[in-house]
């Protein structure tokens, strides 16, 4: 039997473009504090024709400007892919390994869908958005849930053993 619990803290978080180093800090911040094996994870929404931003930084955009002020900078854009990918660090003893998931979709011109959260309503996936997903749609083929996917496979066959 495994025993999971959530853990709030506030982690000091790296300003850097890669998601990776930004998990890697996190879990290693967590792990120093806990001294228990954790799971932490960081998010970037990448937007192709804006040379990858907001990235990382995709909270603080959508705080700053929302969904409105990204369609607005998105307005006469013509390539609008865009990409989600969730990093999980897990770290234990032995030390921190990675787990990603990413969806590919593209920005909508409209805002659709009243569900989810975030960039949910402007990012659309083989012709809804997100947020016009229903939860469980969306939490079987979210980037988070890729990468949630990829860490219970690698656990369950190689962290047991």
């Amino acid at each position: 039997m495994l025993d999971i619990s959530h853990v709030p803290l506030d982690i000091p978080e790296l300003r850097s473009d890669d998601v990776v180093k930004i998990s890697t800090q996190k879990a290693r911040y967590a792990y120093d504090l806990l001294h228990e094996p954790l799971i932490v994870d960081d998010t970037s929404f990448s937007i192709d024709a804006l040379n990858g931003f907001p990235g990382p930084y995709a909270a603080y955009v959508l705080q700053s400007i929302g969904n409105q002020g990204i369609l607005k900078i998105m307005k006469d854009v013509e390539n609008r892919s865009a990409h989600f990918t969730t990093v999980i660090a897990f770290a234990d003893g032995l030390g921190i390994r990675h787990f990603s998931g990413t969806i590919h979709g593209t920005i909508v011109t409209v805002m659709r869908g009243s569900g989810g959260f975030g960039y949910d309503p402007i990012f659309e996936l083989d012709g809804r958005t997100l947020a016009e997903l229903s939860d469980l749609e969306k939490n079987r083929i979210s980037h988070r849930a890729l990468a949630l996917i990829a860490f219970r496979d690698w656990f369950m066959q190689e962290y047991k053993r």
